[in-house]
């Protein structure tokens, strides 16, 4: 019977292929793109290279768990955002991946954005009935977006309201870990780090202007602590410390200016157990609802991709 919906995600450091039947996980194969030690990214055609090599691997390992004969739709995400000019050469691979497989199984392939997929994907795990309209904060290492987002079941458009204005959140974490010795992507083991800090004596600037913001001033300034010889878990708390105080004086401002007080946190960064806890607390005080994707579908997936191509309003 086909009633399985498969999406394909290739963003710049995960390729993602899940399977979904009726709002069930069948199964969820991803596979990090391999960064060389102390390297701080890839380049498109070397991170495009690998994605084309993840994929056959990936695919081959879902087709284990689900039969090709039940598939009844394929979704894949094709560019980072849904506006005009958004493009990066990553999501090609998976582009042209989905639409050899839709063509040699005969079934529809829906397409959508990497930025799409995420808030799918806190939508289909976060545990709360969404309004349709809310506001939501994608915090990873290629996004620091502040957006509007109107929904009608899996019709979702995000409508930019602001975020970074240089650095994102991810790649401020990422340059500092990588700075303390820390293997990239460095958010799990800089979330560690601060873990064993004692006290808060360091701290880093906070630049928010309206509902923009900026994290190269505290970046450059973490980098003089670290040439200062200042200890390791302190920079790392203050770095989280820092990014905790900036979202939540964007996300106090964009309530406040638009008069939405639901909020929905996905992307990488927002598996944070620290920033999750902290933000959800000093944010209720203020009557602001929080709701966060399962950590494991905050970082890159396909499963929001997967979710809306299945076109129903399901939850995990």
């Amino acid at each position: 019977m086909k009633n399985v919906t498969l999406g394909i995600d290739t963003s710049n450091y995960t390729t993602s292929v899940c399977a979904l039947r009726e709002g069930e996980i069948l199964a969820d194969v991803r596979q990090m793109l391999t960064v060389p030690e102390g390297g701080r990214g890839l380049r498109q055609s070397e991170a495009f290279y690998q994605h084309s090599m993840n994929l056959p691997v990936l695919i081959e390992r879902l087709f284990v768990s689900v039969s090709p004969q039940n598939i009844a739709r394929i979704g894949v995400s094709t560019r980072p955002r849904p506006v005009e000019g958004s493009y990066m050469p990553v999501f090609c691979a998976g582009q042209n991946t989905a639409r050899v497989l839709a063509g040699a199984l005969g079934v529809p392939l829906d397409e959508t954005s990497h930025q799409q997929g995420h808030l799918a994907a806190g939508i289909f795990s976060c545990g709360a009935k969404l309004s349709d309209e809310f506001l939501a904060l994608h915090v990873s290492g290629g996004t620091t977006d502040l957006i509007h987002v109107k929904k009608r079941g899996w019709a979702i458009t995000p409508i930019p309201l602001g975020g970074t204005t240089d650095l994102n959140a991810g790649q401020f974490i990422d340059r500092v870990g990588v700075a303390l010795g820390l293997a990239f992507p460095a958010g799990k083991e800089l979330e560690k780090l601060a873990a064993q800090a004692q006290g808060m004596d360091l701290s880093l600037p906070s630049s928010v202007s309206g509902l923009k913001c900026s994290f190269s001033g505290a970046e450059s300034a973490a980098q003089r602590l670290i040439s200062q010889g200042a200890e390791s878990p302190q920079i790392a708390s203050a770095v989280q410390r820092c990014i905790l105080k900036t979202l939540v004086r964007l996300l106090r401002a964009a309530c406040e200016q638009t008069g939405i007080s639901e909020v929905l946190a996905v992307g990488g960064v927002l598996s944070n157990a620290f920033l999750r806890k902290n933000l959800t607390d000093q944010l209720r005080r203020a009557g602001i609802r929080m709701a966060y994707a399962l950590p494991a579908l905050s970082a890159d997936n396909a499963v929001g991709v997967a979710a809306i191509a299945q076109g129903e309003e399901k939850t995990i």
